[in-house]
């Protein structure tokens, strides 16, 4: 059976992200990029049902400009067994990234599409959602644990109140949270190795595609700065601080 997963290339979490200027958007000039962390997680499932000979070939796919080659030679890096890059330098919207996967997934024909539950960028969380529609197929989000069967899935999910299991038909569609793994590291040889897999290098028009969006962003701003502390002098102090200016006695 192939397993499809979906990576997408993010500034790295690590990184303190910084508003440009005019408000258009986030800066990203010089600025280091990686893998989605939870697209990680979803790779890293998909190599672990590999090994345990569930899965039988790997397919990492990426939209987005030349530069997330880098991000798919991760995934290659890790375990997968080829790439596929739809080159596209705007913004694609979570929509747009399922009509592309949809596409895809016609030609490949996986029996799985396993991604990530959302990512850190824009905190979408609909791409998996809006995949499973478009293609009919069953769904299963925020994974926390995966089990294959005879043509079924297990899947344990997060929710608020707590956890739920439920069994889904394959094919189907998967998001992964962040308990469902802990992501390996690339060792050097197989950073090496992924230098010589195959990586394809489509457009969306190959796919029939229209990627144009449809939502526009006004402005975007920082997280208003947290107020300076202050000290009090004595407990009556406190308490009269806390009922006359912060209201909340």
């Amino acid at each position: 059976m192939k397993v499809l997963v979906p990576v997408k290339r993010v500034v790295d979490f690590n990184v303190k992200i910084r508003v440009k200027a005019d408000g258009s958007g986030v800066d990203t000039a010089n600025v280091k990029m990686s893998m989605n962390p939870f697209d990680e997680i979803a790779i890293e499932e998909a190599i672990r049902l590999k090994e345990a000979g569930k899965a039988s070939e790997i397919i990492a796919v990426s939209i987005g400009p030349a530069q997330a080659q880098e991000t798919l030679r991760t995934a290659l890096a890790m375990g997968a067994d080829r790439a596929i890059l739809i080159r596209q330098d705007e913004t694609v919207e979570p929509l747009g990234v399922a009509k592309l996967l949809k596409a895809v997934i016609a030609v490949e024909e996986p029996g799985l599409v396993i991604l990530g539950k959302q990512a850190i960028d824009d905190d979408c969380n609909q791409t998996g959602q809006m995949l499973s529609a478009l293609l009919g197929w069953a769904q299963a989000t925020f994974a926390s644990a995966l089990e294959l069967g005879e043509g079924k899935a297990r899947v344990t999910r997060e929710i608020d109140g707590g956890l739920q299991t439920i069994e889904v038909s394959l094919p189907a569609v998967v998001t992964a949270d962040l308990r469902l793994n802990e992501p390996r590291y690339a060792s050097l040889p197989n950073i090496m190795k992924a230098k010589k897999k195959p990586l394809e290098e489509k457009s969306p028009a190959d796919y029939g595609v229209d990627t144009a969006p449809r939502l526009k962003v006004l402005k975007t701003e920082e997280p208003a700065s947290r107020k300076a502390g202050i000290k009090v002098g004595s407990v009556p102090e406190l308490v009269n601080k806390l009922k006359a200016e912060a209201g909340v006695i």
